[in-house]
């Protein structure tokens, strides 16, 4: 069998293409600079191959070094699922589990679920880690993530999807405006128009785009949110419309706003609430516990709102 590299070496060239440092790179991985650097020697050493571009001031990947980098994240992720395999066997649900999430998934579905898995599974140590899609799926893939909270439709790659529920888009705006005066709205133009977006990277602009016949990625006022908290707090000011999943309603996001929500006509446009793991993934029997207990929540939850909005009305 030919040489082959150590998980450790490999482990130390995926820190200095993150941190393209030695030092930072070595702290990272606790060990001393000089240890690390040895073990990219001999790293290059084994492969027969120049991986790292080094001097004073510089470092940088070659481009063999960029394609090995990626090869490495996905051989430490699955060397993590083996070892997690045996964990998982002796007792699921227990230690540490990291889970991502999107931030429009995150407040509003996070809070009501975490109490009773608490409860119910003592030993679990959730870690939880907030970002955007691109940035979740990353982490996903490099094993820094167990498991991932997305909305779709989004490209998910060869990533294991297990579909929670759907999350139906409301129209949001002040009262007096005309989007707003019927029981249930729609986003033909001019309200299409009017709609305020999140800004660039976040999952929910896209999907808010889909839902309408927007033509341009901007409103009118030129402006952008950054959260769905700031989204809100536009739409409470007059700038625009907003389209806000239900979920965010459901939590209190419009309280103590002068806001209205609509239902849109049927069929309203939607995002699709998703667990994603790696195929690879030894917590298998997890994901789907984990699945299964949002699910319930959510009816749960989705049944106690519904019969008091019956009761109240929105706005």
């Amino acid at each position: 069998m030919a040489n082959l590299p150590s998980l450790r070496q490999l482990g130390y060239l995926v820190a200095l293409a993150q941190h393209l440092n030695f030092t930072r790179a070595a702290a990272a991985c606790f060990v001393t600079q000089s240890t690390l650097s040895a073990g990219l020697k001999e790293l290059e050493t084994t492969l027969g191959a120049s991986l790292v571009e080094r001097d004073r001031q510089t470092v940088l990947m070659t481009p063999l070094g960029t394609e090995v980098v990626e090869r490495a994240r996905r051989l430490l992720a699955a060397a993590e699922d083996l070892a997690a395999l045996a964990a998982a066997s002796a007792e699921p649900m227990s230690g540490a589990l990291r889970l991502g999430a999107i931030p429009t998934i995150a407040p509003f579905l996070l809070p009501r679920v975490l109490p009773g898995l608490r409860d119910k599974y003592p030993a679990l140590k959730l870690l939880l880690r907030e970002d955007v899609s691109a940035n979740l799926l990353q982490r996903l893939a490099s094993g820094q993530l167990d498991f991932a909270l997305l909305a779709l439709p989004y490209d998910t790659g060869d990533m294991q999807v297990r579909p929670l529920f759907d999350d139906e888009f409301w129209l949001v705006g002040l009262g007096n405006d005309p989007a707003l005066k019927s029981k249930r709205a729609t986003v033909d133009a001019p309200a299409a128009e009017n709609l305020v977006l999140l800004e660039e990277g976040h999952c929910l602009r896209e999907h808010t785009l889909a839902a309408c016949t927007r033509t341009e990625s901007k409103n009118s006022s030129g402006v952008e949110a950054t959260s769905l908290l700031t989204l809100v707090q536009m739409a409470d000011s007059g700038i625009g419309l907003a389209l806000v999943p239900e979920i965010a309603l459901n939590s209190g996001l419009l309280n103590g706003t002068r806001l209205v929500a609509r239902p849109l006509t049927p069929p309203a446009p939607r995002r699709t609430i998703a667990l994603l793991a790696r195929r690879s993934s030894a917590r298998q029997a997890e994901l789907a516990t984990l699945g299964e207990f949002i699910e319930a929540a959510r009816k749960r939850d989705h049944y106690a709102v519904t019969t008091s909005r019956g009761r109240r009305g929105r706005g």
